[in-house]
């Protein structure tokens, strides 16, 4: 039978291979590896210099918030998503139903609130992008244009976690 806020019983034990295959926690591993992707790409080679100096700049548009705001909301993001994973894990052990509530509308309100970042730094780092000079760009062209794709698919998958909370 049905249950409060998502779980059938408290108190229940744990399967592993039924908790996998629930949507939200599939929505929120591939979010936690979409915002893994941006941020590992802009800390790896979002920042380059000239041949003629040493001084490193964001490769997009010499913008250094563009880079900054791509590894915060990758980095919370990821974040975020190991705490809600954990949530998930022992949210059947919480009887307290009005835990259970504001846990989920605590998921449900981040998780809107970074489908928006998410939208947010996709048109930031495209705008910067269309913006960068190709004579600035020597390394770190793929890693930027991956950064962008995958704030692209985090709208997605932040969105489709909000569509499926339990």
């Amino acid at each position: 039978g049905g249950g409060a806020y998502g779980a059938a019983k408290a108190g229940g034990t744990f399967d592993l291979g039924r908790f996998v295959q629930q949507p939200q926690v599939l929505a929120r591993i591939a979010s936690a590896v979409f915002a893994l992707i941006v941020f590992a790409c802009l800390v790896g080679e979002g920042y380059t210099n000239l041949p003629s100096s040493h001084q490193l700049f964001c490769i997009f548009n010499h913008n250094e918030d563009a880079c900054r705001y791509g590894i915060g909301i990758g980095v919370l993001a990821f974040l975020a998503c190991i705490f809600f994973f954990m949530v998930d894990i022992y949210f059947p052990q919480i009887s307290n139903t009005t835990d259970r509530k504001y846990l989920v509308l605590a998921d449900l309100c981040f998780s809107g609130l970074w489908t928006f970042l998410w939208f947010v730094g996709f048109c930031f780092l495209t705008n910067q992008w269309a913006w960068t000079q190709a004579d600035d760009v020597h390394i770190g062209a793929d890693s930027a244009r991956a950064a962008i794709t995958f704030s692209f698919f985090s709208i997605f998958s932040w969105v489709s976690e909000v569509m499926v909370e339990p």
